[in-house]
């Protein structure tokens, strides 16, 4: 039987990769996920909404796989909209990158800060402060780790 941890974060898939968003709870993680599908949109990479709010992380063969609540597939809480149906969804990602949305989050991160051990699994880390704006940030954080993987 597989284990499965249920975290406060949404998680979305930019190309074939996770990202999991973690925060308190205000600090924006719906919003960087609309941000985020709505960059993708424009630029051409494929984005999906993976889960909002819940994420149900399970580990696989060395992998942190990330899925929705069972009671939210699909679905995206914004702020004075309340929960909106979001397409495309996707029903599951193997997560690459986590992104903590954190007050005081460090301009020059120190090397030990760049990765997080979840459920196991070592994972590329970026610790951003909360507010708008931040999709690009993640985006390209998301792209060098492309780039160090197919040079690896």
């Amino acid at each position: 039987m597989t284990d499965v941890a249920a975290v406060h974060a949404s998680c979305v898939v930019v190309g074939e990769d996770g990202i999991l968003i973690r925060g308190a709870s205000g600090s924006g993680k719906s919003t960087l996920v609309r941000d985020l599908l709505g960059l993708g949109a424009i630029s051409g990479l494929f984005a999906a909404l993976v889960a909002d709010d819940r994420v149900a992380l399970t580990q696989r063969h060395g992998r942190l796989v990330a899925a929705p609540h069972p009671a939210l597939p699909g679905l995206l809480e914004l702020r004075g909209l309340g929960l909106q149906a979001v397409e495309p969804a996707v029903p599951s990602a193997v997560l690459r990158l986590v992104v903590d949305l954190a007050e005081g989050a460090p301009r020059m991160p120190e090397t030990a800060q760049e990765t997080v051990l979840l459920h196991g699994v070592a994972l590329p880390r970026t610790i951003l402060s909360p507010g708008p704006g931040r999709a690009g940030t993640v985006l390209w954080r998301w792209r060098r780790l492309r780039v160090m993987m197919m040079t690896d």
